[in-house]
C-alpha cells in the first residue's frame, strides 16, 4: 500500500485552480446572466469549504508543531503563505466580477440589487416597516464591556460590529457592540413591485440592518457599523477507538459551529482599528484578514437567482427523462429480469431508483432490502421507503455513514429515523468511510430467491441527481448481485473478504486492480500492440497510480484523463508524460461520474465506480468499481462520458505541464459542449 500523502501544496493549489475555473464561468457571456451569478456564488461557497477544511487542516498541523517538510519540500507554514496569496487574488477577482460585470449587466436587464443609498423615499418608508416587523424582533445586540465579553459567533454567520458613543440606560460608557443576524432571516429581499419603476428591485438584509442600526441600539450615537464574518474549522476528527461512533460524532457536532477560527472577512471600508480588534478577538493574524468590496456572505446572493422571475436569464428548466422501456413498465422487477438499465443523471431521471425502492417496500414477495447511505438530503424519499419497508415486515439493513462531511447531523437524524422504524442500522467499518453506493433487494420468486441491485457513482440524493453528472446501473445479473451480497456481509458482519467475480472493492482490491490494468497496457505497448487508457474522475492524487501512469506514458500507452478537480499528475513532460492528456470539464452540471476504460487487448471493458484515484478512496474507504457487462451500455458510456469530454471545446480546460490550465478554444463555428450535447440527446427542447 502506498504511504500517506505528505505533499500539501499541489493538492491545495489544485483546489484553488478548480475554483478559478468555476469563477471563469461567471465571466462567460455565452451563459445566461443569472446562471453566471450562480457560478459566482458557487465559487464563494467552495472557497468557504476550502477554508473550513483545507486551510483549517494546515493550521492544525502548525498548532500541533507538525510543521515538517512534505514530499514536495514545503512545510504547512510555507503552503499557507502561498495559498493565502492565491486566495486573496481569487477573492478580489470574485468581487470585481460581481461589481463590474454581473450587477451592471443585471441592471441592463431590469434586475436591480439596490444599496441603501439608492432607495427612493417610498422604498425607505417600506424598508422601515419591514425592518421593524420582520427583522428587529429577532436581533439581540451585545454591548462589549467587562460584564459582556465578546460573544460566540457561529461560523459563516452574518454579524455587525458597531462603534457607538454615549451611555446606556444604566449609565455605562459604551464604545462597541456586536449584533448577530440569525440564519433564519432571508439575505435577499424583494422590494414591492409597485415601488419599482419598471424593474425588479431587491436589497440585501445587510443593507436593511445597516440602515436601521440606530433602532437596534436606541439612545446611542452610531459612529460606525461594519459587517463581518468568521470562518471556522469544520472538520471532525474522531478516534477510531471511540466505543460509540454515533455518540462520538454527535458530541463533535455540538461544538463545530464555534470551533477554531481560520479566516475573517470585513468590508473594505472597515477601519484598521476595528479589523485589528476583531483579529485579536478571534486569535487570527493579518494574513487571515480578507477585505471585500461587497457583502461578506456573497454565496447568499444565490437566492437572487431563484427570486428573479426572469426565465430568459436562466438555463431552461431541466426535466429529466425516463428510459422509454421503464416509462411504460409498471413492474420494475419484470423489466430488470429482461435486461440491465443504465441511467445517466441528470439527463435521465433518478425516479426509477426511487420507484424500485418504493415498489420493494410494499411488495409482499420482497424479503430483504440492504442499502448504503452517504448523502440523502432532507426529507429523503429513500429513507422514507426504507422505513416503510421495515414497518411492512421486510428485513431492512442500512449502512449509514455518519462521517459524510457536512452531512453528519442529517445522517444521525436519518439513522435514528430508521432505528425507530425497526431497521438494522450499522455505521460501516471502523477507520473506513463507507462511500460505495449500493442497493440490494432480495425477492422470493416461486421456489427461489432472486436479487436485484442498483449501483452508482453518485449518492442516493434526488437533489444532486438533478445537478451532478452520475452513472447508475439497475440490474438483476446474478454474479453482480452475488458480489453486492458479499459486500454487505463485509460491511455488517465479520470474516475475511470473499472472492468477488465482477465487482472490485476498496480498500481490499481496487488499488492493486488498477495497477494491474495499467501494467497490462504497458506490456501491450512494449509488444507493439495498441494500448490506451481512458478514465474520468473528480480527483487524481494517489502517488502509486500516478507513478504507474507515468511508466505507461514512457512505454507508449496513450492516456486520456478527465479530472474535474485535484490533479497531481503533470501531463506533457518530455520523457515522462508526453503521452498523457488531462482535461477538466466545468459546465452547467457538476461532473461527478467516475468511469474507467482500458484497451485490454481490444476487449475495452468499461467500469464505473464510487472511487476517485486518491489515496483516501483507494486505501481508506469502502468503495466499489462495477463492470458494465452489456456491450451496448458500455459503448454508450464511452461515447457520452469519455469521448464527448474530449470533443468538448466549450466547457473544457486542458492541464499543462506546469500545472496551469488553459481553456480549450472552439475550432469551429459553434463550440461543442459535452453536457449540452447529452442534454439534447435525452431531454427534448
Amino acid at each position: 500500500m502506498a504511504g500517506r500523502e505528505t505533499s500539501y501544496l499541489n493538492r491545495d493549489l489544485s483546489h484553488l485552480a478548480f475554483q478559478e475555473r468555476v469563477l471563469a464561468q461567471a465571466q462567460d457571456d455565452r451563459r445566461p446572466l443569472l446562471e453566471r451569478l450562480r457560478f459566482l456564488c458557487i465559487t464563494s461557497s467552495n472557497l468557504d469549504e476550502f477554508f473550513e477544511v483545507r486551510v483549517a487542516g494546515l493550521k492544525q498541523k502548525i498548532e500541533y508543531a507538525i510543521d515538517r517538510r512534505g514530499d514536495d519540500g514545503y512545510t504547512p507554514t510555507m503552503v499557507l503563505g502561498l495559498l493565502g496569496e492565491r486566495a486573496h487574488q481569487l477573492e478580489e477577482e470574485k468581487y470585481r466580477i460581481l461589481n463590474e460585470e454581473i450587477l451592471p449587466a443585471l441592471r441592463e436587464d431590469g434586475v436591480y440589487l439596490l444599496r441603501r443609498e439608492e432607495w427612493t423615499e417610498a422604498q425607505r418608508e417600506w424598508a422601515v416597516d419591514y425592518f421593524r416587523e420582520q427583522v428587529l424582533p429577532v436581533l439581540t445586540p451585545v454591548a462589549l464591556d467587562p460584564a459582556h465579553p465578546f460573544p460566540r459567533v457561529a461560523s459563516l454567520s452574518l454579524n455587525f460590529i458597531v462603534e457607538v458613543q454615549g451611555h446606556d440606560s444604566f449609565g455605562r460608557d459604551v464604545s462597541l457592540a456586536v449584533v448577530k443576524v440569525p440564519r433564519s432571516l432571508p439575505r435577499v429581499i424583494a422590494l414591492p413591485e409597485e415601488l419599482c419603476e419598471g424593474y425588479s428591485g431587491f436589497t440585501l438584509l445587510s443593507s436593511l440592518v445597516h440602515a436601521h442600526i440606530e433602532a437596534v441600539l436606541p439612545g446611542l450615537d452610531i459612529v460606525g457599523c461594519h459587517q463581518f464574518r468568521v470562518t471556522r474549522d469544520k472538520d471532525i476528527a474522531l478516534d477510531d477507538e471511540d466505543g460509540n461512533l454515533l455518540k462520538a460524532v454527535s458530541g463533535q457536532l455540538s461544538n463545530r459551529r464555534f470551533s477554531h477560527p481560520v479566516r475573517l472577512e470585513v468590508p473594505s471600508s472597515c477601519p484598521e482599528t476595528i479589523s485589528a480588534f476583531l483579529l485579536q478577538m478571534f486569535g487570527l493574524g493579518r494574513s487571515d484578514l480578507y477585505r471585500v468590496n461587497g457583502p461578506v456572505n456573497m454565496h447568499r446572493l444565490d437566492a437572487l437567482v431563484g427570486k428573479a422571475d426572469l426565465p430568459e436569464l436562466k438555463f431552461a428548466a431541466l426535466v429529466p427523462q425516463l428510459p422509454p422501456e421503464l416509462d411504460e413498465e409498471e413492474d420494475l422487477f419484470a423489466a430488470l429480469r429482461r435486461r440491465d438499465y443504465l441511467l445517466h443523471h441528470p439527463y435521465q431521471s433518478f425516479s426509477p431508483v426511487l420507484n424500485l425502492l418504493q415498489q420493494a417496500a410494499t411488495d409482499p414477495d420482497v424479503l430483504a432490502i440492504k442499502q448504503t447511505l452517504y448523502r440523502t438530503g432532507k426529507k429523503s424519499p429513500v429513507v422514507a421507503a426504507l422505513a416503510r419497508a421495515s414497518r411492512e415486515g421486510k428485513e431492512v439493513t442500512a449502512v449509514v455513514e455518519l462521517r459524510a462531511r457536512f452531512d453528519e447531523a442529517e445522517n444521525i437524524e436519518k439513522a435514528n429515523q430508521l432505528h425507530e422504524a425497526g431497521a438494522n442500522v450499522t455505521y460501516g467499518v471502523v477507520g473506513h468511510k463507507t462511500h460505495a453506493k449500493m442497493l440490494l433487494i432480495v425477492r422470493r420468486e416461486g421456489d427461489q430467491l432472486r436479487r436485484y441491485v442498483h449501483l452508482g457513482t453518485g449518492n442516493y440524493h434526488p437533489g444532486t441527481a438533478r445537478a451532478y453528472t452520475d452513472i447508475g446501473l439497475l440490474s438483476a445479473e446474478e454474479t453482480i448481485a452475488e458480489d453486492v451480497h458479499h459486500a454487505f456481509l463485509q460491511l455488517t458482519g465479520l470474516g475475511s473478504a470473499p472472492h468477488m467475480k465482477r465487482i472490485v472493492m476498496a480498500p481490499t482490491r481496487l488499488y492493486n486492480s488498477l495497477l494491474e490494468s495499467i501494467e497490462r497496457e504497458i506490456q501491450e505497448a512494449e509488444a507493439g500492440r495498441p494500448a490506451w487508457i481512458q478514465a474520468k474522475m473528480n480527483s487524481l492524487s494517489d502517488a502509486g497510480v500516478i507513478s504507474a501512469l507515468y511508466r505507461a506514458s514512457q512505454a507508449g500507452v496513450q492516456v486520456e484523463l478527465v479530472v474535474r478537480g485535484i490533479c497531481r499528475l503533470r501531463p506533457g513532460i518530455p520523457g515522462l508524460s508526453e503521452n498523457i492528456r488531462v482535461r477538466s470539464i466545468v459546465g452547467r452540471f457538476l461532473e461527478h461520474s467516475r468511469v474507467y476504460c482500458f484497451h485490454a487487448g481490444g476487449e475495452k471493458p468499461v467500469h464505473f465506480a464510487s472511487a476517485d484515484w486518491m489515496e483516501r478512496n483507494l486505501h481508506n474507504r469502502v468503495e466499489a468499481s462495477v463492470p458494465i457487462l452489456d456491450p451496448a451500455l458500455a459503448q454508450r458510456v464511452r461515447e457520452e462520458v469519455l469521448e464527448a469530454c474530449f470533443a468538448d471545446d466549450m466547457d473544457a480546460w486542458e492541464l499543462c505541464a506546469d500545472g496551469t490550465y488553459v481553456r480549450v478554444a472552439s475550432q469551429g463555428e459553434r463550440a461543442f459542449s459535452s453536457q449540452e450535447a447529452t442534454l439534447a440527446r435525452y431531454v427534448p427542447t
